[in-house]
């Protein structure tokens, strides 16, 4: 299947959309879904990576279901502004970029869920606008200070540092970050390694504050504005994590280490799922984040199949209870 005029998968019910921020840039994101709840779906940190990419077997079952789902290429990524005064000039960009994006869209109060980098900037955004989130979802990332590091090996850093501009190196990449071979398209390689090349100047300007936020090294300011002990673990809003136990960039013995400083989110570690847990059992996780936003409730059927954490007692206002 050919790719769209601007060079992406077509995908039924996700459409693509252009929005002018008011810092001059041109914002590219997916959405899906006419009306109900707004859901902002935020992808993760692979060059490559953007929202079509992240979001593509989500963003329409929620948008069938009753969600407004926007899912927004972040600057550096996909489709987003290219221009030297857009590109990103640190990890806390990426919070005021949302705010920006969902300001220009009129998105008073949403739901919010992120993918690895997304899962950092998600917990970013929430402690710093937690007037804004009706809950959230977070997949196989880091959560800032409020438990320990998420440490990046340096094998993995090598193996998430790997494209060289080829489609070959990017499915070398998508090898790893997604467990389910048959989801690795030629069309979605096609896609990634062009997004990919026309965003090497600004992929490059990233400063290296993600990767060294992720491994507890911040720098003082950036730390001051992005802590998140004392924020996340008290903001009262609902909120569940999904670690899958087959991921080789970020193994599930970092899911463990940070559940215990979250009591109040819900954890959950599914089978045959690697770093990009949305991809690679999608009809689970559907089913998981449409219940969770849809009821405030995962089903006790769901729970079970999405593995529902047993190292504590489960939140029962998250997760159906057997009578």
């Amino acid at each position: 299947m050919a790719l769209t005029d601007e060079g992406l998968i077509e995908v039924a019910d996700f459409d693509s959309r252009w929005v002018r921020l008011a810092s001059g840039a041109k914002a590219h994101y997916m959405t899906s879904g006419s009306n109900g709840p707004a859901v902002v779906l935020l992808h993760g940190g692979i060059t490559g990576s953007s929202g079509l990419a992240g979001w593509r077997f989500m963003a329409p079952f929620l948008g069938a279901n009753g969600f407004r789902v926007y899912a927004p290429d972040m600057p550096g990524f996909g489709l987003a502004d290219t221009s030297p005064q857009h590109q990103p000039k640190s990890y806390a960009a990426y919070v005021d970029f949302i705010k920006e994006f969902t300001t220009a869209l009129c998105l008073d109060k949403f739901h919010i869920a992120g993918n690895s980098m997304g899962c950092g900037n998600a917990v970013n955004y929430i402690c710093n606008h937690p007037e804004d989130i009706i809950s959230f979802a977070l997949i196989a990332g880091p959560v800032g200070d409020v438990a320990p590091a998420v440490p990046i090996s340096d094998d993995a850093k090598k193996r998430l540092m790997a494209f060289d501009g080829t489609p070959e190196s990017m499915r070398a990449m998508m090898n790893d970050i997604i467990y389910r071979e048959t989801a690795i398209t030629d069309d979605l390689i096609t896609m990634r390694t062009n997004a990919a090349n026309a965003q090497k100047e600004s992929y490059a300007a990233i400063p290296p504050s993600f990767l060294s936020w992720v491994a507890g090294k911040p720098d003082p300011i950036l730390g001051a504005r992005l802590t998140t002990k004392g924020r996340l673990d008290r903001c009262g809003i609902p909120g569940i994590y999904l670690y899958g136990r087959n991921d080789v960039i970020l193994p599930v013995e970092n899911g463990f280490g940070i559940e215990p400083h979250l009591p109040d989110v819900q954890f959950f570690y599914p089978d045959e799922c690697g770093h990009q847990g949305q991809t690679d059992q999608p009809e689970m996780f559907n089913q998981v984040f449409l219940e969770f936003f849809r009821d405030g409730k995962v089903s006790r059927k769901t729970a079970d199949w999405a593995g529902v954490s047993d190292t504590r007692p489960e939140n029962p206002n998250l997760v159906e209870q057997a009578s």
